[in-house]
């Protein structure tokens, strides 16, 4: 990623943060292949252990299964890391330019939010990473939960104080926020950041069996995702009124499909609530919670897929910013819906359809749902390595345009 002036990244936008919290995503599809398919008795997630248990006495389709995903955790993972401290420092910079201070004067002050979503993503994803490749965590797992939750409090800190000044700024002084140009999804994403931070601070709460440490979680993951989600609702309704009357921004389109990775981390969250509850507060729940949970997730995220899909055949996105002469970091949006829905398949299947009874693990039934997951997991990773290649890659190329 040698600087250059020929790549679109070059003009940098806060939304490049998302190309960090795709590569991230991409490592949790990679985790559910273990998560679901290596068996972990003793604790609610694979550790290294398991998965060298599985890998030595299992059968070929299991041990490539499992090499393929220490792979693709390891590579989006860095990834991940990697685009996160470019962007970082990149951001840096761009605070010390004029378009930083336009940007936060208009509606697009909420980009910024793609930091802190960034950054949750990327503790998820060394947690990940400590979880697949080091030996021994989980002995000392409950020392790194505090860490852990301290690390997304923060983060949510950060995400609350810039919600709070662009919150201040619109609703204290009138006229500064520009209805006609609320027309997307845009105004989401600090939504979707605090989501994020939910469903991380949510973690300790399904994997602890400390109960101060669960009971923390549990009511801190609440207050995060029940705040994600009025601001989510609100921000949706001002905007789908305004795209009625002006049209879906084109360069924004993506957006329409953010409710689908926001749904996706807020179910995560009360499923990981429901274990802790379950395992430490003994509040038991009906067999078929988790499938009427998911079923309905997944039935909420179609409708705004299909509209979002819609939207950009109609407008003709990917001819302008896939396969065109132009370039947009807000593409990069384009990856978490995929990856969202790649990975509300697996708990579907899993924790929905297998938990219920309706479907038996590994049966014929099982791997034809399995594999429309992985076939959403593919196409992401198709799309990611042709964003960087676009964004990244040192050509004589049309420079990149911040969505607003």
């Amino acid at each position: 990623m040698t600087p250059s002036l020929n790549r679109p990244a070059d003009t940098w936008s806060p939304l490049y943060f998302l190309a960090s919290l795709g590569a991230g995503g991409l490592a949790v599809t990679f985790f559910m292949y273990l998560m679901f398919w290596v068996p972990h008795p003793g604790q609610p997630v694979p550790v290294f252990e398991d998965n060298l248990a599985a890998f030595t006495a299992g059968d070929w389709p299991l041990q490539l299964s499992i090499i393929v995903a220490a792979v693709g955790i390891a590579g989006f993972a860095i990834l991940n890391i990697k685009l996160l401290i470019w962007n970082l420092a990149r951001y840096a910079e761009f605070r010390r330019t004029e378009a930083y201070t336009k940007l936060m004067n208009s509606n697009g002050e909420t980009q910024i939010l793609a930091m802190p979503l960034a950054l949750a993503m990327s503790v998820n994803a060394a947690f990940i990473l400590g979880l697949v490749f080091v030996p021994g965590l989980w002995s000392m797992v409950e020392y790194l939960f505090p860490f852990a939750m301290i690390a997304f409090a923060a983060i949510a800190y950060l995400a609350f104080r810039r919600i709070g000044d662009f919150l201040g700024r619109v609703l204290s002084e009138g006229g500064v926020f520009d209805v006609t140009a609320n027309n997307s999804f845009a105004q989401l994403l600090p939504a979707f950041a605090l989501a994020m931070t939910a469903v991380g601070m949510a973690a300790p709460a399904a994997m602890s069996t400390n109960a101060t440490t669960v009971g923390i979680a549990l009511i801190a993951s609440m207050i995060l995702g029940t705040i994600a989600a009025l601001y989510a609702f609100v921000a949706a309704i001002v905007a789908f009124n305004s795209m009625l009357h002006h049209g879906t921004a084109k360069e924004s389109a993506p957006t329409l499909m953010v409710v689908v990775p926001i749904l996706t981390v807020l179910g995560i969250m009360m499923m990981r609530q429901e274990h802790g509850l379950h395992t430490t507060f003994e509040a038991h729940g009906g067999m078929a919670d988790n499938l009427l949970l998911t079923t309905t997730i997944l039935a909420i995220q179609s409708v705004f897929l299909a509209l979002g899909l819609l939207v950009l055949r109609r407008q003709k996105y990917a001819d302008a910013f896939l396969r065109g002469p132009n370039n947009s970091a807000g593409a990069y949006a384009l990856v978490c819906p995929g990856v969202a829905i790649s990975v509300m398949m697996h708990f579907w299947i899993n924790k929905g359809l297998v938990g219920a009874g309706l479907i038996a693990k590994f049966g014929v039934a099982y791997w034809s749902f399995t594999a429309f997951a992985i076939a959403a997991q593919v196409a992401m990773i198709f799309l990611v390595l042709v964003l960087n290649r676009r964004h990244f890659s040192t050509r004589d190329v049309p420079i990149a345009v911040p969505a607003e």
